[in-house]
């Protein structure tokens, strides 16, 4: 039986539990960079406000993309639910990276456990993981299934944001000692990004008609503004469009940086003594 919006309860909006649950996330975050860091870490900066906007606005993102309205909507209508998979895999990951401060991503790690898995950080690893189950996900076989059994759905939702949070650390690289990759590098790794999430947006783009049986009937008969191919080709062109304009922006911040840095080594080079004589 279709169902309209209105036919929702606030539950099913809002997820209550997961905000909740959000809230207390956002609780331990506001605890370890004040009470905790001035009790254990004093000699410690406290994060920018820019920092703090960033883990909120990441906080809140989440939120809604998997858990609250958006969530609700982009069972109904792919176009959403590819907003919701790039905000989540896309942006959330670089915001959680670089507001969450240094120390508390070292108090994290401190486990000599964690070295032993190292080798999970490995750039190529970590590039084709992602990028390798994000194109696995959109493969209809698999996106019907884990789109209509809940575990499923969170465990691989799960895996994705875990993998995307590995792959953003190589280009964002909170913790300064623990860099991998020179900023050339980082530039190549963003464009192979980039190449390699291409295949499953062409895929869905292009295809000849709907690929999921989820949105085969327009998403159950609500939200319903393009047919089920406009509304699948159009997911797939936002999806591409927040690719490149995250990945250009992050490759104009790091080009910079990198400019910066190989001009600043310039200037402080002393200069070469005139011949003698002149």
């Amino acid at each position: 039986m279709m169902r309209g919006l209105n036919d929702f309860s606030f539950a099913e909006w809002w997820s209550p539990w997961f905000a909740l649950g959000m809230a207390a996330v956002m609780i331990g975050y506001f605890y370890l960079i004040g009470p905790w860091r001035k009790k254990h870490a004093p000699g410690e900066a406290r994060p920018t406000i820019l920092q703090t906007a960033y883990v909120v606005s990441a906080a809140a993102m989440f939120y809604l993309t998997q858990g609250g309205p958006l969530q609700l909507m982009g069972h109904l209508n792919f176009t959403v639910h590819m907003v919701n998979m790039s905000l989540s895999y896309l942006i959330v990951p670089p915001l959680l990276l670089l507001g969450v401060p240094a120390f508390v991503w070292r108090l994290a790690f401190r486990s000599p456990r964690w070295r032993k898995l190292g080798w999970l950080m490995h750039p190529m690893l970590t590039l084709v993981l992602f990028n390798m189950l994000f194109s696995i996900y959109h493969m209809p076989i698999v996106f019907d299934y884990v789109m209509a059994n809940p575990v499923a759905h969170w465990i691989y939702y799960a895996v994705l944001l875990v993998t995307s949070c590995m792959m953003w650390w190589q280009i964002v690289s909170p913790v300064p000692d623990w860099k991998r990759m020179a900023d050339v590098r980082k530039m190549g790794y963003i464009f192979a990004n980039g190449l390699l999430l291409t295949p499953a947006c062409a895929l869905i783009i292009f295809a000849s008609g709907p690929m999921y049986a989820a949105y085969a009937e327009h998403g159950h008969g609500t939200f319903v503004i393009f047919d089920a191919l406009q509304d699948q080709q159009l997911g797939g062109i936002i999806m591409k469009l927040v690719q490149e304009v995250m990945y250009g922006a992050i490759l104009a911040y790091v080009f910079a940086q990198w400019y910066r840095r190989e001009h600043k080594a310039d200037d402080e080079l002393p200069p070469t003594p005139s011949p003698a004589g002149n």
